[in-house]
């Protein structure tokens, strides 16, 4: 049986996340104040919102005596990676539930390669079973197919209560040195516990903005739920903007790339930041166009929260 985890072994975690202010005369000329919180540098193995979804819910299988984490993912999920290194790290059997069974017969992309390495058994689905998969009767075939019958489940993306949970202290670090604090979203839970963690004990003055990166106009009932299912109900101190997906996920127009190859020649040798091109090119576009519209009134202190890295994206 394993003892709950203080932390992953190695490097401990850097928290709070630094908060870097740039000068960006995008936002400057609109008397908006521009910071980067670099959740990118928590941990080089867990980085981002992955390290903040995934340690309470760690905790938990170590504490109800799981020694196998079960999650799922798509072909170049970023949660699969860290759910496979925290397995690695932690002692945990992982296994990963990768949606697309004409990917079994294939070579592993990098992705899939590096889950591989740290030790995930992948089990691959078809697309429409992987849809399914949160339904009982799927999981507990899933289950029985992977001999994971006693498997701790995390759910896709990492969002759950727990995550939720571990995303707010990302509010709680931010709230005295924001008033706006914007995320890029996939599954929506970073989003839920930041802004649950920006309102505790400040009323409604600070502000939580998501931007989707995925097209599908469903995020917001998902958000809603998440927090009701956290908190008992949902905050009132978040919005989302879906104008700024480009696509779909995993689209990046020309464009977009030169807008982020921009913004590194920028800022990166003052902050080293290597823009993640995935989630975060699409969350700093946005917010320059954000401003550049007038959505932020002048003396705005404006966070752009930073989940993934170039090598290894949210």
């Amino acid at each position: 049986m394993h003892h709950t985890p203080p932390a992953p072994p190695g490097p401990r975690p850097l928290l709070p996340s630094p908060l870097q202010r740039v000068e960006d005369d995008r936002f400057g000329r609109h008397g908006v104040e521009l910071s980067l919180k670099r959740d990118d540098l928590i941990h080089p193995d867990l980085p981002g919102n992955k390290y903040r979804k995934l340690v309470l819910n760690l905790r938990s299988a170590a504490d109800a005596g799981h020694d196998t984490l079960l999650t799922f993912g798509g072909a170049y999920s970023n949660h699969l990676r860290a759910t496979a290194a925290a397995g690695r790290l932690l002692g945990f059997a992982t296994v990963g539930v990768v949606r697309g069974d004409e990917l079994a017969g294939r070579p592993l992309n990098p992705s899939l390669s590096r889950c591989a390495a740290d030790g995930m058994r992948l089990h691959f689905v078809d697309r429409s079973t992987y849809r399914e998969k949160a339904e009982p009767g799927t999981l507990a075939a899933l289950l029985r197919e992977t001999g994971c019958q006693d498997a701790y489940v995390i759910p896709e993306g990492g969002s759950n209560p727990l995550a939720v949970r571990g995303c707010a202290a990302l509010g709680e670090e931010l709230r005295e040195h924001t008033d706006v604090a914007a995320v890029a979203c996939g599954t929506g839970g970073t989003l839920a516990g930041l802004a649950a963690g920006l309102a505790a004990g400040l009323g409604p003055g600070r502000q939580a903005l998501g931007i989707p990166v995925l097209k599908g106009g469903f995020l917001g009932d998902d958000i809603a739920a998440l927090q009701r299912r956290t908190f008992g109900g949902p905050t009132a101190n978040w919005h989302l903007d879906e104008r700024f997906h480009w696509g779909g996920y995993a689209r990046t127009p020309p464009e977009l790339l030169a807008f982020a190859e921009d913004f590194e020649h920028r800022h990166g040798k003052a902050t080293g930041l290597s823009v993640e091109r995935l989630y975060v090119a699409k969350l700093l576009y946005a917010l320059t166009a954000l401003s550049e519209e007038g959505a932020f009134p002048p003396g705005t202190r404006l966070t752009a929260v930073i989940t993934g890295t170039r090598e290894a994206p949210e």
